[in-house]
C-alpha cells in the first residue's frame, strides 16, 4: 500500500535508473518533469522530436548536457521512433510529449514497431486525496468508452497486474455501479457480478474483488452497515473499476477540482509502461506519472 506520491517516488528511486523515451519532446512541462526525474535518479532520457524546438526549451528549464536527442520534426515519425526505442530495448518506459493522444497511441499499436501484447490498452489514474488515507486507483476513465464484459475483464487484469508489480499483493477492488442490486436493466450490475465471480474462481490476478457496489459503500463502512451489506473492502478500497469512460472522467475530475487531489496516470496493456497525461497536467503530475511507470516496469533492470 502507498499512502502518497512521496512514497511512490522513494520506492522508485530504490529500484535503479530507467531509460525513458519521449515522443515529440518539445514540451516545457514534460522536460521539467524529465529534469526532476533525472535529478531524483529515476531516469535517463532519449528525447525524440524537433531539435530546433527542443534546444531552447532545455535552456529555459535549466537542463544541462547528457540528453540524447533524436531530431525528427514530423510528429508521426517521431512517435514511431520513440516507440521503436522501447520495443528494441533501448528504453524501458515510453512517454507522450506534445502530440495528440490518438496519433501517439497509433504508434504504440503499430503492427511492426509497436508495443502490442494482445491485451486491451487501458488507462490507470492514481489519485492522492487529502481526505483519503491511501492512494486511490481508478480505471478506465481515459481510453475505453463503453467496455464490454470481456473488455472490463482486460481492464481489470491490466490494473491488478500493475498493482501486483508495484508491490500491492492483494488490492481491494470495487466494481462500481449505482447500487448493489443486480438488475438486467442496469447491465453494469450484471457485469460487476460476473467480474466478482471470475475473481472468486481464480480467473483474475490477486485481489479481493466486490461488485456490484456503489461508491458510498466502497468508501464508507458505515454506509455498508446501514445498507446491511457485508463487505471486506468497505472503507479500504484501493482500485475502483468504473462502468464507462464518462463515470471515470467525471469521478477523476471531481476528485481533482472538488477534493484537491493530485493525479498521475499510465496506459497499461502494452509491453512496457506508458506515461500519458493531458497537455494541461503540471510538471509535478508528470513526474509522479514517471515514478509510477518505474514501479510498473515488470522486467529485470539491466541498466
Amino acid at each position: 500500500m502507498y499512502y502518497n506520491f512521496g512514497e511512490i517516488l522513494d520506492t522508485a528511486k530504490s529500484r535503479g535508473k530507467y531509460a525513458i523515451s519521449v515522443a515529440v519532446a518539445q514540451d516545457k512541462d514534460v522536460l521539467e518533469a524529465i529534469r526532476a526525474a533525472r535529478e531524483a535518479g529515476l531516469v535517463s532520457a532519449i528525447l525524440v522530436g524537433d531539435l530546433r524546438l527542443i534546444r531552447p526549451i532545455l535552456k529555459t528549464v535549466g537542463l544541462g548536457e547528457g540528453y540524447e536527442i533524436i531530431d525528427e520534426p514530423d510528429e508521426e515519425k517521431a512517435a514511431l521512433k520513440a516507440v521503436s526505442l522501447v520495443k528494441n530495448g533501448q528504453a524501458h518506459i515510453l512517454m507522450k510529449g506534445l502530440i495528440n493522444s490518438s496519433t501517439f497511441l497509433k504508434a504504440v499499436l503499430h503492427r511492426d514497431e509497436g508495443l502490442r501484447t494482445g491485451r486491451l490498452l487501458s488507462h490507470l489514474g492514481v489519485f492522492e486525496i487529502p481526505s483519503w488515507d491511501r492512494l486511490l486507483y481508478l480505471s478506465d476513465g481515459g481510453i475505453n468508452i463503453a467496455p464490454t464484459i470481456n473488455e472490463k475483464k482486460d481492464i481489470l487484469v491490466n490494473a491488478l497486474l500493475t498493482l501486483n508489480t508495484m508491490g500491492i499483493e492483494k488490492p481491494n477492488v470495487a466494481i462500481l455501479t449505482a447500487n448493489e442490486q443486480v438488475n438486467s436493466k442496469m447491465p453494469a450490475t450484471v457485469d460487476a457480478r460476473e467480474l466478482a465471480e471470475m475473481s472468486r474462481q481464480g480467473q483474475l490476478p490477486d485481489g479481493i474483488v466486490e461488485g456490484p457496489i456503489a461508491l458510498d459503500v466502497a468508501v464508507n463502512p458505515d454506509a455498508a452497515k446501514h445498507k446491511g451489506i457485508k463487505s471486506k473492502i468497505a472503507g479500504q478500497t484501493d482500485l475502483f473499476l468504473v462502468p464507462n469512460i464518462e463515470t471515470g472522467n467525471v469521478l477523476g475530475k471531481a476528485l481533482i477540482y472538488f477534493a484537491g487531489a493530485k493525479m498521475a496516470g499510465l496506459v497499461l496493456g502494452a509491453a512496457n509502461p506508458i506515461v500519458l497525461t493531458s497537455r494541461a497536467e503540471s510538471a509535478e503530475g508528470k513526474l509522479n506519472s514517471i515514478a509510477l511507470a518505474c514501479l510498473a516496469y515488470d522486467k529485470p533492470l539491466h541498466s
